[in-house]
C-alpha cells in the first residue's frame, strides 16, 4: 500500500459516522480492473453507484438502512476512489459489466440498483443489459446519454465540464482538484451550506487527486458520445421493472424523469422540493426513506 493510500485511508476513518459501524471494505479483481468496494448486511442484494466528484463514501447514511434486510454493496467505479485506474473502459456498458462481475463474485445474480449522476447511467447500462437480473432500479438526477433531447443538457453552457478533459485540462486542475470540485458542490447545490459536508469534500478531493485521478474521472465524460450510441440501442426495447426516479427541484427537475419514460413502462418519478444536485446530502430526510421503501 502507497503512502497516499495509507493517507487516505486515515481520512477515511476519521470521516466515517457511527452509523458506518458493520460495513466492510474489500476489493476483487473483476472484468480486467479491480474493484474497491463496501459491503454490509445479509438477503437480497442492493448495488449503489456513486456518481462523478464523489466515491461509494457517499452511501453511509443510506447503507445502514438497507444492510438489516439487504446484502448492500458500494463500489468505487473504474477509476475511481480506492478502485483501480485503468486506461479505458469508461463506458457505462463496460462499467456496468464490472459491477455485474462484482455481484456474481459474491455469489449472486439478482439485484435491485441505486444509482446517482455517472452512477445512475451504470444502473441503467446494467438494466438494459441484464433485465432479467434486475428487480429494481432508483436513479437519482442527471441524465441519460442517448435519450430524447439529451443533448439539450448535454450541450448546456453552465455544464461545460461535460467537455473538459485531455492534456490542458488535467494541467489546469493539478494540485487544484478542490478548487474545480468546489464548483459542483456549490454550484448545484440548492444551497450550498447543505450540500456535500466539509470532512467529505476533503476525502473526495484527496481521492480523486492521487494515482491518475483526474484523468480517470474525465474519462467517464470523454465517453458520454459512446453511451449515447449504446443507450440508443438499449432504449428500443423498453425495460419492465419498475423504476423510481428523485430528481432536485432545482437542478433537472423533471428532465430525468420523462426520459425514463422513454426507456420503461413502469416508472414513478418524484422532483425533491428544495433540493439540489446532492439529494443525499440536501434532502435526506426525503429521499433515504423513499429509497428505503421502494427497495422493499
Amino acid at each position: 500500500m502507497t503512502i497516499l493510500r495509507i493517507c487516505l485511508a486515515v481520512l477515511l476513518l476519521a470521516v466515517l459516522p457511527a452509523h458506518a459501524q458493520g460495513v466492510t471494505e474489500a476489493s476483487a479483481s473483476v472484468n480486467g480492473v479491480r474493484i474497491n468496494y463496501k459491503i454490509a448486511g445479509s438477503g437480497p442484494v442492493v448495488v449503489l453507484l456513486h456518481g462523478y466528484t464523489q466515491t461509494g463514501h457517499m452511501w453511509l447514511p443510506l447503507i445502514p438502512r438497507l444492510s438489516g434486510s439487504h446484502t448492500v454493496i458500494a463500489p468505487d467505479l473504474r477509476g475511481i476512489g480506492a478502485s483501480e485506474r485503468t486506461a479505458g473502459g469508461y463506458d457505462k456498458k463496460t462499467m456496468a459489466k464490472d459491477i455485474r462481475e462484482l455481484v456474481q463474485k459474491h455469489g449472486h445474480k439478482q439485484v435491485m440498483l441505486v444509482g446517482h449522476d455517472i452512477g445512475l447511467m451504470v444502473a441503467y447500462a446494467y438494466a438494459a443489459q441484464y433485465p432479467g437480473e434486475v428487480s429494481k432500479v432508483v436513479l437519482m438526477d442527471a441524465f441519460l446519454p442517448g435519450v430524447g433531447e439529451w443533448t439539450n443538457v448535454w450541450l448546456l453552457r453552465d455544464l461545460w465540464h461535460f467537455h473538459f478533459y485531455g492534456e490542458t485540462p488535467l494541467a489546469l486542475v493539478k494540485g487544484r482538484e478542490r478548487i474545480y470540485f468546489e464548483h459542483f458542490w456549490n454550484d448545484f447545490a440548492a444551497d450550498r451550506t447543505k450540500s456535500v459536508p466539509e470532512a467529505d469534500r476533503r476525502l473526495y478531493a484527496a481521492a480523486y487527486a492521487r494515482d491518475d485521478g483526474m484523468r480517470a474521472g474525465f474519462e467517464v465524460f470523454k465517453n458520454f458520445e459512446q453511451d449515447a450510441k449504446d443507450f440508443a440501442a438499449f432504449a428500443a426495447t423498453k425495460l419492465p421493472m419498475p423504476f423510481l426516479v428523485l430528481t432536485g427541484e432545482k437542478a433537472s427537475g423533471t428532465f430525468l424523469i420523462d426520459q425514463v419514460k422513454l426507456v420503461a413502462t413502469n416508472v414513478s418519478g418524484t422532483v425533491v422540493k428544495g433540493s439540489g444536485h446532492w439529494l443525499i446530502e440536501e434532502a435526506p430526510q426525503q429521499v433515504i426513506p423513499a429509497i428505503v421503501e421502494f427497495l422493499k
